[in-house]
């Protein structure tokens, strides 16, 4: 099984970016096959990772629930049909897109199919890299069981830290299985005015990255950020940090 790593912050605080880093660390590691999930309605990691996706998996189970299926296929067979072709495949990584709110009515049934096509995938990969919105819908559903290492990003603000510090309560009061916690505090080269607050939210401080002008040259190219060079402050800070938790 997939050794699960998830990313929870608010819009803004790099998230993203982290979730990218920890691939491109993944990769030029050849630590093994990955598998990223864009779970944040506002899907942007594929832009991160210079990636094309054509579908998302809320659009197909509004679909289904429309009862857009075709009349030759069972409802679970057209899912598992459009799952795969949804899956962005690429040498390194493949990439599945979540998608936004799937509206109003039960999507209990291809929710149920979605989650055990999940965990049959899980098999397939030695990575699951998870970009989660802040209020961790995914996970606290159980589409995405077990977290090994959930990593919660804020920007440098005690009012970011305390919102890492809420996101981490949520999760913990979702039962969801995490192993290890860890925040990272994001545009920051020294959290000591703001180690009160850290310490307040039960967190492991992992490291802070310092504002990277290269990040920001990448995003408004559209320059993937697995092509960011080694001289990189956030990739040199990201890789000390991502060396920490012995991936």
């Amino acid at each position: 099984m997939a050794k699960h790593i998830a990313m929870a912050g608010k819009g803004g605080t790099g998230k993203t970016t982290i979730a990218a880093l920890l691939i491109k660390y993944l990769i030029e590691k050849k630590k093994g096959s990955i598998l990223a999930v864009d779970a944040d309605p506002n899907a942007n990691l594929n832009e991160a990772l210079g990636y094309e996706f054509e579908n998302t998996i809320s659009q197909i189970l509004v679909d289904i629930k429309k009862g857009n299926v075709p009349t030759s296929m069972t409802k679970e067979t057209y899912l598992q049909f459009e799952l795969h072709r949804a899956l962005v495949e690429t040498d390194y990584v493949d990439l599945l897109v979540m998608g936004g709110p799937q509206g109003p009515g039960c999507y209990c049934f291809p929710t149920d199919i979605l989650k055990r096509h999940l965990a049959n995938m899980d098999r397939s990969y030695d990575y699951l890299v998870v970009d989660n919105e802040a209020g961790l819908e995914h996970i606290s559903r159980k589409t995405i069981e077990d977290v090994d290492v959930m990593l919660v990003i804020s920007d440098p603000t005690a009012k970011g830290i305390r919102t890492a510090g809420r996101i981490y309560q949520l999760a913990k009061s979702l039962n969801i299985n995490i192993a290890d916690a860890y925040l990272i505090v994001t545009k920051i080269a020294d959290p000591a005015p703001l180690q009160k607050e850290i310490d307040a939210t039960g967190l492991k401080l992992l490291g802070v990255v310092p504002y990277d002008p290269k990040v920001v040259e990448h995003d408004l190219k559209g320059i993937s950020m697995l092509d960011l060079p080694d001289d990189s402050a956030a990739v040199l800070a990201t890789r000390d940090m991502f060396d920490k938790l012995k991936l």
